[in-house]
């Protein structure tokens, strides 16, 4: 075996060293999967480790597979077989499943998805009598995650306003429906299973017991549950191997904490400290470029990336005269990219702050008529069809989940509405039963004691749905999934209800049979996999690598991904940085690691693209460069307008044009008068358009006003306000 030959002195330094605490900093584009599946395979083949005595963690299935296929190519699947690798929520919920006698779930519970969450915040909400208006779902679920990835159960929820006590309830209550479901969240896979380890000292021990090494990659986007998971399991041997970069820490709004890399020199004093700085990805002046941005973020450990595959070409400037032309200037971009052979359509990504802005990208391929792929919008298992197949499938396997019976009792229609379906759970709270268990006995007609507490009206189409319901249940065990699939599609006539002759109609019954192909793959195993492998599906999962088009996708999606050629768009402030993060320092600090990730995806191109106006409601906006664009030295730039000058900073004064190193001299002093701001943060207006919104800051800025004003129509929009025609309401 051959394989530590290949390696370069540091990652051969990560791969072999002892055992002990071991943190490598793995700058982009340096090999940190070899890194990892490498030291896999020199702890089996050198130092004896058997494979079930180590645990792997990634965050996404795709980065699971890719290391695991590694492993078994160096050393063959024999040799690699019963290692403990996957993501951090599939290897809790085995653990959960195996420890269920601990659990408030029993072992056979189902994982519901992030509509599924959002079904039952509604629910909560309505029954504790509150205002869904005041007390947004996707708010309310977002400040319950929080809290679980903090290790913060219902009743220790802190309280200081009157709203948080109101939180506290809905959490408290929607932790009561999701055991009434049998059912855990993602989060809850964390949560539980941090909880059952520090709860329980003699299960903790036999797994940190058998797990002599404990490995994980992307390490700066653990949140507290996570990194507490790890020192549980890793506090026998203390052989615990993390590879990450606080560089690339862009996820602090779904929890992850980049300061867990200080906590870990902190928790394991001595560990080996080991900088990857050489870089297979990316040509040095795109290395430059991003190190220029990057180095000016606090409280990091610097590295000095390096590059052998040449210096490459400037890195390309363009600004367009508005947002129509920023789109068509990269369609037209990549259109030449490809017809002059550089780069093949699927080597090229647009990559954008927020999804919003890939509406007009997608316009612009659509009118040159050349194809892209979507990632994170509309995603597959996100789409009604799919979700329908996948909730009855969930209900057969789990008759206690509430959720999927609640949406699929009347998919097709027969005739049971919201007064049918609330008198079955009424009757169900009313027997101490889940509505599922009456639908069963509802099988056997008016045998079954509950069928007369229905009308004549309800009670046969519940029974009918029942006895399709008990059918399915009886074969389940002896049916594969997809042999299961196809009968309840069968029995419902499913493909009648959505396939209607048209387009639309045919995609749809087309995406329940690209469902209908992934479950013959599971013909060999059960229908928990099944279920359980497409809960925790995620977006880059559900990446095709077989189309060969331009991919459209944030900046947060592009995270693990690289591009021969790279365009990131909409730099301007306000958009990136977003004008979220002005006044919040870490939100910056993240902002411009956002950026950074961004511009270490390219290879061989990278192109940094804005535009001086951008298009609103019959009106165009002037936008202010990125505050970023001027950390980037202008000698590395190579850059064009249509346009002429660049945009400059507020305040007036000098403006930097990042297209050329020069500095643009202010415009001749002329008298003016002296602007006092007539909004303030916090002041609730007006539009004529968008109606009401929340101001976030305002600022004078070259004899105007210039006002960010969130709208719960539109989002967060910025306007000059003698234009705007704003309205300040009492």
């Amino acid at each position: 075996m051959d394989f530590l030959e290949k390696l370069n002195p540091a990652q051969r330094q990560a791969v072999t060293a002892g055992d002990g605490p071991v943190l490598v900093m793995a700058g982009p584009g340096s090999g940190k999967t070899r890194v990892l599946t490498q030291r896999i395979a020199y702890l089996i083949a050198y130092e004896g480790v058997r494979p079930y005595q180590m645990m792997a963690v990634t965050f996404t299935n795709k980065a699971a597979r890719e290391m695991g296929h590694r492993v078994e190519q160096l050393l063959g699947q024999e040799m690699t077989s019963g290692l403990f690798l996957g993501t951090f929520h599939s290897i809790c919920a085995r653990l959960l499943r195996r420890e269920a006698d601990k659990l408030p779930v029993s072992s056979d519970f189902v994982i519901f998805d992030a509509d599924d969450q959002q079904s039952i915040v509604k629910r909560a909400i309505k029954e504790l009598n509150l205002n869904d208006k005041l007390y947004r779902p996707v708010v309310v679920h977002s400040a319950i995650s929080r809290a679980k990835n903090e290790l913060i159960l219902p009743d220790d929820f802190p309280v200081v306003t009157y709203r948080d006590e109101a939180v506290k309830r809905i959490y408290k209550r929607y932790q009561e429906m999701l055991r009434d479901s049998n059912a855990v969240d993602f989060d809850d896979l964390l949560l539980m299973t941090a909880n059952l380890l520090a709860e329980f000292p003699d299960v903790r021990d036999r797994y940190a017991q058998r797990f002599r090494h404990v490995l994980v990659d992307e390490f700066q986007d653990t949140n507290k549950a996570q990194y507490t998971l790890i020192k549980h399991l890793s506090s026998v041997h203390r052989n615990i191997f993390c590879v990450g970069d606080g560089d690339q820490s862009i996820y602090a709004w779904r929890g992850a904490d980049y300061r867990n890399i200080q906590r870990f020199e902190q928790d394991f004093p001595g560990a080996k400290v080991i900088l990857l700085e050489q870089n297979y990805r990316s040509k040095q002046i795109i290395l430059d470029a991003a190190m220029a941005v990057i180095d000016k973020a606090r409280n990091r450990r610097k590295k000095k990336l390096f590059s052998d595959l040449g210096q490459g070409e400037k890195i390309n400037y363009y600004e367009a005269l508005d947002d129509y032309g920023e789109a068509s200037f990269v369609v037209d971009s990549i259109a030449q990219l490809v017809a002059s052979r550089r780069f093949d359509p699927g080597e090229c990504a647009v990559m954008y702050r927020t999804n919003a802005q890939s509406r007009l990208m997608e316009e612009a391929f659509l009118s040159a008529r050349l194809p892209y792929k979507l990632v994170g919008a509309q995603r597959f298992y996100g789409r009604r069809e799919v979700k329908d197949v996948i909730a009855f499938l969930r209900l057969v396997y789990n008759p206690a989940d509430e959720v999927s019976l609640d949406r699929v009792i009347n998919v097709p229609s027969r005739g049971i509405g919201d007064k049918t379906l609330l008198t079955l759970h009424t009757v169900a709270r009313a027997a101490g039963v889940g509505p599922g268990s009456v639908l069963l006995d509802l099988a056997r007609g008016s045998d079954s004691p509950y069928f007369a507490q229905f009308s004549g009206r309800a009670a046969l189409p519940l029974a009918d749905f029942g006895a399709s319901f008990s059918a399915w249940r009886g074969v389940a065990s002896a049916f594969t999934v997809p042999e299961l699939f196809d009968k309840v599609l069968a029995d419902i006539r499913y493909q009648d209800h959505i396939d209607d002759g048209t387009e639309e109609g045919k995609e749809r019954w087309e995406n329940v049979l690209e469902l209908r192909r992934l479950a013959q793959d599971y013909e060999s195993r059960t229908l928990s996999e099944f279920l359980e492998n497409v809960a925790l599906i995620s977006d880059q999962d559900t990446l095709s690598e077989t189309q060969n088009a331009p991919t459209l996708l944030t900046l947060h999606a592009a995270k693990g991904l690289e591009f021969g050629a790279v365009f990131i768009v909409g730099l301007d402030d306000g958009t990136l940085p977003h004008s979220r993060s002005f006044d919040e320092p870490e939100q910056m600090e993240e902002e411009r690691r956002l950026f950074y990730v961004g511009m270490t995806r390219a290879k061989d191109a990278l192109y940094l693209v804005r535009a001086l106006q951008r298009g609103g409601r019959g009106y165009a906006e002037s936008t202010i460069p990125s505050r970023f664009l001027e950390d980037v030295p202008g000698e590395l730039l190579n850059g064009k307008s249509r346009a002429g000058g660049g945009g400059r900073r507020s305040g007036g004064g000098s403006g930097y044009n990042p297209r050329r190193d020069t500095w643009s001299l202010p415009a001749p002093s002329r008298s003016a008068p002296i602007i006092e701001p007539k909004f303030r943060a916090g002041m609730r207006v007006s539009h004529p358009s968008w109606e009401e919104g929340i101001v976030l800051d305002s600022r004078i800025q070259q004899d105007d006003e210039i006002v960010d004003v969130v709208f719960e129509s539109v989002g967060i929009k910025r306007l000059s306000a003698t234009l705007a025609h704003l309205t300040i309401l009492k």
